[in-house]
């Protein structure tokens, strides 16, 4: 697993590999953001297996504890 986290825009995105490199989403499914406060994000492949999440409004989201070990890309 990785996490890289963008603090200019309050996002994470973690990857549910270590290869983040030649990841293809080919489709995206949005959890409802009025049930849960901000917007999660779940990434799948062509095969239909979950490769992705992306947290927008991470620091409400997660644990500090993930962030910190995030790498920072923004």
């Amino acid at each position: 697993m990785n996490i890289k986290y963008d603090k200019s825009v309050d996002s994470a995105y973690i990857y549910l590999s270590d290869e983040t490199e030649n990841i293809e989403v080919n489709k995206t499914y949005t959890c409802d953001p009025l049930k849960i406060d901000g917007e999660i994000n779940l990434d799948f492949d062509s095969s239909g297996r979950l490769i992705g999440i992306e947290v927008l409004n991470a620091s409400k989201k997660l644990q500090n504890d993930i962030l910190n070990e995030a790498e920072i890309i923004g």
